[in-house]
């Protein structure tokens, strides 16, 4: 799986870890920066992550910055991003299943890093569920289409 990665400072060295930790799981892991601790704007990063799902040069997104929130806002004016804030394990797997996520979105702060990994192995193997949530997610591209003239 292509998967694009993405941090501001303060996620710089967990993009760093979880980089390698993709690659050796056999995955293609694309950085798309930040490249350093030096303090930098979260949207610049998770643009350009959003923007390798929206042209399909990437089939997935994990974006990290301290909170996770301001990145999360900023992948889903991406059109055809589904961006989610993950706190848990439960929460990863929802938003596959319901949600058909495409961009993880992990705050740097909060957890260690094998809890990271195993958030990031949920949602990399649930599979959307389909059904009425297809429904629910047509309706969600409906308001996309519908704003972003």
């Amino acid at each position: 799986m292509r998967i694009t990665l993405a941090s501001d400072h303060r996620g710089f060295k967990l993009k760093s870890i979880l980089l390698r930790f993709l690659k050796e799981q056999g995955h293609e892991a694309i950085d798309c920066g930040t490249f350093s601790k030096e303090p930098c704007d979260y949207p610049d990063y998770t643009y350009l992550a959003a923007a390798a799902l929206k042209n399909k040069k990437a089939d997935r997104a994990i974006i990290i910055c301290f909170t996770g929130i301001g990145s999360c806002i900023a992948a889903n004016k991406v059109k055809g991003v589904r961006a989610a804030l993950v706190y848990n394990l439960k929460s990863a797997y929802m938003s596959r299943r319901h949600n058909n996520s495409n961009a993880l979105v992990i705050p740097s702060y909060l957890f260690k890093t094998d809890y990271i990994k195993k958030i990031i192995n949920r949602w990399l193997k649930e599979e959307f569920e389909g059904g009425r949530h297809s429904r629910r997610l047509r309706k969600i591209r409906e308001i996309e289409e519908r704003e972003n003239v």
